[in-house]
């Protein structure tokens, strides 16, 4: 017992004395750096591409912490017009977009992606779809869309069933989703026959495969618009990465994710 305490006494007066002795010499004993937070608030079905893109930029800049918030754009849209903090907005419609722009929420705000809305069903499945009105087919009992009023991937599939006038015959089939990666889930464990999400997150999921691509005439064009959020105490890095996601770099990525450019 005495020789532990004894041990510990010997131990703070060492303590004690570097910091005397570095006191004395001018030498100073720094805290380490604290990083700068930039908070991109992204439409869940840019997980996975941005979550690589993070890998390398913060190696190129290793003072800068990117934290993702990951939902649907709607989502998102209402968290800023509330307040929450935000330095970046990247959604998965131009609705949304908009409404921060013409709110005075959003400045610097451009097109930086594009993507395709297709049905995909179990990978056993045995079903074949050559358009989505088969949907009413009695081989589906269940069709997952993400909630129409706050999901992008909902709204172009509310707006492609409406133009094949199938949207309200199906009303006691659909499963509403909060994202698109909750419609893949239902799909890729049975809780639905089929459902409405992005090629880029179809490819993600080896439960899943693509039934049909939905042809774009039917809807609204799948844009991604990012901006750049007023309120960011973070300017300076917030136009960085902005300007970063626009690179060559970026691109190559968002692109082998299945993304379009513009």
């Amino acid at each position: 017992m005495f020789k532990k305490w004894a041990l510990s006494v010997m131990g703070i007066l060492a303590i004690l004395l570097v910091v005397n002795l570095s006191a004395g010499s001018g030498v100073e004993v720094q805290a380490a750096t604290k990083k700068t937070e930039i908070i991109v608030s992204a439409a869940a079905s840019l997980q996975d591409s941005l979550d690589k893109i993070a890998l390398l930029y913060e190696k190129k800049h290793p003072d800068i912490d990117l934290v993702f918030n990951y939902a649907a754009s709607g989502t998102l849209q209402k968290q800023i017009e509330q307040g929450a903090p935000a330095d970046l907005f990247f959604s998965a419609g131009d609705k949304q977009m908009n409404a921060l722009v013409e709110g005075g929420l959003v400045s610097d705000h451009k097109v930086l992606l594009k993507n395709q809305l297709v049905v995909v069903v179990p990978s056993d499945s045995k079903v074949k779809l050559t358009t989505i009105t088969q949907l009413t087919d009695k081989a589906f009992k269940k069709v997952a869309v993400g909630q129409p009023e706050s999901v992008p991937a909902g709204q172009y599939a509310q707006q492609s069933l409406t133009a094949k006038k199938v949207w309200d015959p199906l009303q006691s089939k659909l499963v509403f989703a909060k994202d698109v990666r909750q419609v893949l889930s239902y799909v890729e464990t049975g809780n639905a026959d089929a459902g409405f999400v992005y090629k880029t997150d179809a490819l993600t999921s080896k439960k899943t495969k693509i039934a049909l691509t939905v042809g774009p005439h039917v809807h609204k064009a799948i844009n991604y618009p990012a901006g750049i959020v007023k309120s960011s105490k973070n300017q300076k890095a917030a136009k960085e990465l902005y300007s970063y996601l626009q690179s060559k770099e970026a691109n190559d990525i968002f692109v082998s994710y299945g993304f379009l450019l513009p």
